[in-house]
């Protein structure tokens, strides 16, 4: 058995370690340097989407070059050479790479899926911070196979709590890989390299207002035989391509003022022969409904419509309407099984809730543990308990910048299904951005039942990032809740502390959710806890072997604990990952876990856990 004091002393041990390697290493480990600076020309015309790059128009625009290595040198000059040029006219900017190679036969291609995983092929990305804030951006990737992969950055990339790009893929985390924008790219590829060809629309991104446009970006190339990173604007390597505010900057766009209009209506009619059916045909059918279903002699069939639709108000708002909400296209969810008493986060997947999907995220994440408390969960919307669709009767979404604000507002209606009640949800979202990685925000989440009299749930929180350096964050939420069959206990907080430089990497994290706690319109993994989450890292490099890339020993421990003291779960984590030149790692580790049970609990019908403390002993 383990002590019963294990859990709270070893975070106390990872705290009190942190807090000697940040007293003992640099506050920075970035040098000074003035951010590059890449100018975009105005084309004559409009470069064909080919992959080719052999249009005229393209020689009109200066060179970016001088790529540096992220990885495994960093600081010293890209092994291969790269040249970028970018270009606009009144309908998109244009970005054309020429990924030059001495070894093209190399060049290794990858899958053919849009956004599927850059990091075990050559790649190349681009990153646009077009608010010029340092916190947000749009990425645009693609690989000698051609694919799209584009996403949407948020708070530098932090919001899930993970450093790991390919990790960064949820609707709630930091980098949303979830959402798709429309634009092109084409490659082609021949004796003296790869070569990527790309076109943005502007009503794709948002941007502050028509006219001239000082952007930041990024660039970045992948070369997989080297493993080898390399960044237009160089961003020390204990951070990754989204660390936004180590960006270049970008001039020489100018941008139209447009306020696009896409709608996109659907009708769908099924049909089948019951020839025991009879003639019906609904009032619903007979008085316009959206949706109706009908029998005309031995056909019975059900008929749906409605729309969808983008309005550009400004630039940089963006207005979504939907009725009759359609969800059938939508990606299906990743398998994911449950042996645990708790519940499961899935990310958002439906488009309609993808843009800016970042600005409504607030919550918590215990480090290695998944999500535990989010604030604003969109799948609670259109989705009933146990996964029953209830229909979006309509609604709309604002998001966007508005004067100096970012600004995220929803309203849906949702349709009576069984013992679901007819619903409203309303969420208000405000964001001011502030210097050095650093934000404030406000949110008001509210479900109602649409019935007179009918019962309802509100939260209430704020939330911010302070940036200290270089190299620390402190993360902070308080959060309450309103239900009127509840009392006492109805709040969450929580603060983490991050500490990244080339050396080393701490995070610590402290939450506490109420017993009453309720958010109706996020998620909540377990309630009635205190959450107690460190990890230190050490970064290790030994220059004279060659083949050897970096060594990481680290320890991490997560401990959920009732406001009786006792311990529900914890695990500790020993860890050292050994990383090699050739991208092979081996990750010896030891992990101790505890599940402490008040009550029995039942796995499956005639098999039931003991009340008891359960510690494990896993080594791998």
């Amino acid at each position: 058995m383990l002590p019963r004091d294990l859990g709270r002393a070893s975070f106390g041990v990872c705290l009190m370690l942190a807090l000697a390697a940040a007293r003992g290493a640099a506050q920075t480990q970035a040098e000074e340097r003035e951010p590059p600076r890449a100018m975009a020309a105005a084309a004559g015309s409009a470069p064909v989407i080919d992959g080719r790059l052999d249009d005229a128009s393209w020689s009109a625009a200066p060179v970016i070059g001088s790529f540096v290595q992220h990885e495994p040198y960093e600081g010293r000059p890209a092994s291969e050479r790269t040249e970028v040029r970018i270009l606009f006219d009144r309908d998109a900017v244009y970005v054309g790479a020429w990924l030059f190679d001495t070894d093209p036969s190399a060049i290794v291609r990858g899958e053919t899926r849009r956004d599927a995983t850059i990091e075990d092929t050559d790649a190349f990305m681009v990153v646009l911070d077009t608010y010029l804030d340092r916190q947000n951006a749009f990425v645009f990737g693609t690989t000698p196979a051609g694919i799209e992969y584009d996403g949407q950055v948020t708070r530098e990339g932090t919001g899930g709590g993970l450093q790991s790009v390919r990790a960064q893929g949820g609707a709630a985390a930091g980098f949303n890989l979830n959402w798709d924008g429309s634009w092109e790219v084409a490659t082609s590829r021949d004796e003296g390299g790869w070569y990527a060809e790309f076109r943005i629309p502007f009503a794709t991104i948002r941007y502050g207002g028509g006219g001239p446009q000082r952007w930041g970006l990024n660039l970045a190339r992948h070369i997989r035989r080297r493993n080898e990173q390399a960044y237009w604007s160089p961003v020390g390597r204990q951070f990754n391509l989204w660390r936004i505010s180590g960006a270049g900057t970008l001039q020489g766009v100018v941008a139209p003022t447009r306020h696009p209009v896409d709608v996109t209506p659907f009708a769908l009619n099924s049909a089948a022969r019951d020839y025991r059916a009879t003639t019906s045909w609904p009032d619903e059918c007979r008085n316009g409904r959206p949706t109706c279903r009908y029998n005309v002699g031995s056909l019975r069939g059900e008929f749906a419509s409605g729309l969808d639709a983008k309005i550009g108000v400004t630039p940089s708002l963006s207005l979504d309407l939907t009725y009759n909400t359609d969800f059938a296209q939508v990606e299906v969810d990743e398998q994911q099984v449950n042996l645990t008493r708790f519940n499961l986060f899935f990310p958002e997947k439906r488009p309609f809730f993808l843009e800016n999907a970042g600005l409504f995220s607030v919550g918590s994440s215990a480090q290695g543990g998944g999500q535990s408390v989010e604030m604003f969960f969109s799948r609670r919307l259109g989705i009933g308990p146990g996964g029953v669709l209830v229909p979006i009767v309509g609604g709309g979404r604002l998001t966007g910048r508005l004067g100096g604000m970012n600004v995220g507002l929803l309203d849906l209606v949702t349709e009576e299904v069984g013992a679901v009640p007819a619903n409203n949800y309303a969420v208000a979202r405000l964001v001011r951005e502030l210097p050095n990685r650093s934000r404030v925000g406000a949110m008001v989440l509210s479900r109602s039942a649409t019935a007179i009299g009918g019962d309802y749930n509100r939260t209430y929180l704020a939330d911010g990032r302070w940036g200290i350096g270089e190299a620390l964050n402190v993360d902070a939420f308080a959060a309450i809740t309103r239900t009127p069959t509840l009392s006492g206990r109805e709040h969450a907080a929580s603060v983490t502390g991050s500490y990244a430089t080339r050396n080393w990497r701490w995070t610590a994290t402290f939450t506490e959710v109420g017993d009453n706690f309720n958010p109706e319109v996020g998620f909540l993994e377990r309630s009635g806890y205190r959450l107690y989450s460190g990890m230190l890292m050490r970064h290790l490099r030994f220059p004279a072997l060659p083949w050897f890339r970096e060594l990481r020993p680290h320890v991490s421990y997560r401990g959920w604990f009732d406001f009786d003291g006792f311990n529900e779960t914890a695990n500790i984590h020993f860890d050292s990952h050994i990383q090699f030149a050739n991208g092979a790692f081996v990750s010896p580790a030891m992990n101790i876990t505890r599940e402490g049970l008040k009550e029995p609990f039942d796995i499956a019908p005639g098999i039931t856990v003991a009340a008891d403390t359960y510690d494990h002993l896993e080594a791998a």
